[in-house]
């Protein structure tokens, strides 16, 4: 009886860890069409054949290439279905964690106010004018969104910390405070921007138009190594899921893991909005589209998550610049597709009394 419940929990492993390979084959096929769809058609024969000669610098066999093709390919769509898919993979694995660690279904990237102050960051970058000097001219309001970010996750963070120690619940509450704040003075800013508060909103409806290699550079190390994090103490988040008795019982450092696990799922987060603008939904949605194929382990269910946000933002944004002859803020197409999906996960799981 022991032998066969052993062998179906490999079984079951595998059939995990094979989800995990079928997302990431997944992922790599969708970058290589989307890329492709937009005004200039290009075929994933020839994208392959444009990356692999541009990072290979193979100066001899660029020649062969379309000159056309090339710049559309290495200068407008891959960076920005690579900024796409580093904010869905880093939005997607915050959520799990989020999820994982302060007990709450409905607990997303968001809830510690840090889209709020990126987006305060950058209302007041885009309504004062402020550019950067030099080459950072471009990332004027990613780096002052990511400022806006750091900086109210500081202030929720202190206002959470009481006698040294830190308090999910008070975590929720400081987080619900600072954002209320900054979205009234959002609100203010918005009212004396005038003829301005056109690039307020669009920014604050989330979109990739326009992204480029400095933001790659800028969200790649910090997503890579968030997720790097979170996955590394994956097994300590399944035991604090159980609850804070329970994992100092099993011998969690509960308080330490938990820091470590909030501010690198925040970093990430504060970062990946700072490049996108506020994208909700995303780490809502996808951790339980992800549980419901994986489960509940951590160790699958990270990766999962980023793999299925990576796969969701790159397809949201292919969507949201080819459907119409204007371009649609993927943050609202998230929203409006999110919305709806997750009210009918909401009524099927309510059900079967999961909440």
């Amino acid at each position: 009886m022991q032998q066969e419940f052993v062998l179906k929990f490999k079984k079951k492993e595998r059939q995990r860890l094979w989800v995990i390979v079928l997302l990431a084959v997944l992922l790599v096929a969708a970058c290589l069409y989307f890329t492709g769809q937009g005004v200039v058609k290009i075929p994933p024969a020839e994208i392959a054949r444009i990356i692999f000669t541009s990072f290979s610098a193979g100066s001899a066999t660029s020649g062969a290439l379309d000159d056309v093709h090339q710049a559309v390919l290495m200068d407008i769509r891959l960076p920005r279905i690579i900024v796409a898919v580093l904010v869905g993979a880093g939005l997607g694995a915050a959520g799990a964690v989020f999820q994982g660690l302060l007990m709450n279904p409905l607990a997303d990237p968001y809830t510690l106010g840090v889209s709020t102050g990126a987006a305060f960051g950058a209302t007041l970058a885009i309504f004062f004018g402020i550019y950067l000097p030099g080459d950072l001219a471009s990332l004027s309001i990613s780096l002052l969104a990511l400022a806006g970010a750091l900086l109210a996750l500081a202030v929720v963070y202190g206002l959470a910390l009481a006698d040294g120690v830190l308090a999910v619940t008070n975590l929720i509450l400081s987080g619900v405070i600072v954002s209320a704040i900054l979205s009234a003075a959002i609100s203010f800013v918005k009212s004396l921007a005038g003829e301005g508060v056109g690039s307020i909103v669009f920014w604050l409806m989330g979109s990739f138009a326009s992204r480029s290699w400095h933001h790659v550079y800028l969200c790649l190390p910090a997503v890579l190594v968030g997720i790097a994090v979170c996955c590394y103490f994956a097994d300590d988040l399944n035991v604090l899921s159980l609850g804070t008795k329970q994992a100092r019982q099993l011998g969690v450092n509960d308080g330490q893991v938990t820091t470590i696990l909030l501010v690198a799922s925040s970093m990430m987060t504060a970062v990946c909005v700072s490049v996108s603008g506020v994208i909700g939904f995303v780490g809502l949605i996808v951790p339980h589209l992800m549980r419901m194929l994986v489960g509940s382990d951590h160790r699958i269910l990270l990766p999962a998550s980023a793999l299925g946000g990576a796969l969701l933002l790159c397809g949201a944004d292919t969507i949201a610049r080819s459907l119409l002859a204007t371009e649609i803020p993927v943050g609202v197409l998230t929203a409006l597709l999110g919305g709806p999906f997750f009210c009918y996960i909401f009524k099927l799981k309510a059900k079967k009394q999961i909440y």
